[in-house]
């Protein structure tokens, strides 16, 4: 029991950096199923909304913007890219519309 317990305390409190990975994570999923390209986890249906995405990769973006300075190198392209991604599909789907 008394390992248990170094166990615990040699952990750290999760970080405001940490809780804003795990957001950008489920916010960019749900920014990919309002843009239609990905089914919707609740329904697994194909249900775009042009104008919810938005708000979504917005905050994503945001998001990506105060964690930036928290990430190594690698994690930081992979941000942009997501963050890229997002958008350009965005306006293509505005395009098609």
């Amino acid at each position: 029991m008394l390992e248990m317990s170094e166990d615990i305390q040699e952990r750290s409190a999760p970080t405001i950096y940490d809780h804003l990975a795990v957001l950008l994570d489920q916010l960019s999923g749900v920014a990919w199923q309002k843009l239609g390209l990905q089914p919707d986890m609740v329904t697994g249906k194909i249900e775009p909304d042009l104008s919810q995405a938005r708000v979504a990769i917005d905050v994503v973006a945001y998001i990506a913007s105060q964690l930036e300075s928290q990430l190594d190198e690698e994690d930081r392209k992979h941000i942009h890219s997501l963050v890229r991604d997002l958008k350009v599909n965005y306006v293509q789907k505005q395009g098609a519309n």
